[in-house]
């Protein structure tokens, strides 16, 4: 009876969450509409906000192991929006590239206000929700067949602040020592190219380190804008201490290897920067000791399985 009640207290949560996600959305759609005139930020946002509400609220009612539908389906819905009308119809440049060329620019358009709502101001609400539920490139790298991380690499982290300084050193030498000039006429071709060698990239390494999520440890520079707001995340993970038995079921399910047993039972929320807020954690605890929640707190404490770690169980008590 109590694990029912308890079952029931976190899908009405649960769907809290998504119809605020769902209301927080249109309220910035509505907000840039008025602002601005133009009825796209509408169906932008507003298009977002849908797909997010109702991928996060199917996943609400959904028992634990189709869970993962809602989330797929979030995914699908603003990952092909975003890369396929958004991208390739309407040659709005999304990436990391085409936010440096529109700031250089002085353009408060496209990639500038993607950046600005869901990767600087988004994560002080949500953390790094976009990286779980938004991505087009992890929508694609979450159907390959190796789900359960084998831990970090910690050497290897350096390796997306490289690819963000390349990025932004690439931009920054065209437009100042060559004089290129970037337009929305040549956009289809940074698109194309540069999502190509993302996948070039991701897809070896997710089967040499047999990690779907690999690419987005280690190589993806968008989680080097991300993780400054997202320290000072409203929503975060959080759980009972009397309901975790330290199973580690939860570390080896989470895409970014995070020790989370370590904080709960530290009295503490998932505070670290590395959680995209997939509830994987969630759907998975036997115990029901996860949760969503929201509180003030700051995410300096970073506690990660190794990749050197021959269990989860028994890990190195060293912290990334």
């Amino acid at each position: 009876m109590g694990r029912r009640f308890a079952a029931a207290h976190l899908r009405n949560k649960g769907l809290s969450f998504s119809i605020s996600t769902f209301v927080l959305f249109w309220a910035i759609a509505i907000f840039f509409w008025k602002t601005t005139g133009h009825l796209f930020f509408i169906l932008n946002f507003g298009y977002i906000g849908t797909a997010l509400g109702l991928g996060s609220g199917l996943y609400s009612i959904l028992p634990k192991h189709k869970k993962p539908i809602g989330r797929r389906l979030a995914q699908v819905l603003v990952g092909v929006y975003m890369l396929g009308f958004l991208g390739l119809l309407a040659r709005e440049n999304m990436q990391l590239e085409g936010f440096f060329f529109q700031l250089l620019a002085g353009s408060l358009a496209g990639a500038v206000i993607h950046y600005a709502v869901a990767k600087l101001v988004g994560p002080l609400i949500f953390g790094r929700g976009f990286c779980g539920w938004a991505c087009w490139t992890a929508m694609a790298l979450d159907l390959l067949p190796y789900p359960r991380s084998r831990g970090w690499l910690p050497r290897w982290r350096w390796v997306r602040y490289a690819h963000f300084l390349a990025s932004a050193a690439l931009v920054l030498t065209l437009v100042y020592f060559v004089g290129y000039h970037y337009h929305r006429s040549n956009a289809l071709l940074w698109i194309i190219t540069g999502n190509a060698l993302y996948f070039a990239i991701a897809l070896p390494m997710a089967v040499v380190l047999r990690d779907n999520r690999a690419f987005c440890k280690y190589a993806c520079p968008v989680p080097v804008v991300m993780t400054p707001t997202s320290r000072f995340a409203l929503v975060k993970v959080a759980g009972t201490q009397e309901l975790c038995d330290r199973c580690d079921a939860c570390i080896r399910t989470c895409p970014g290897s995070i020790r989370i047993p370590d904080y709960i039972h530290a009295g503490k929320r998932v505070v670290s920067t590395e959680c995209v807020l997939c509830q994987t954690c969630v759907s998975t605890c036997p115990s029901g000791a996860l949760r969503l929640s929201i509180g003030l707190d700051a995410g300096f404490d970073e506690r990660l399985w190794h990749i050197e770690t021959s269990s989860p169980a028994r890990p190195h008590r060293q912290h990334m």
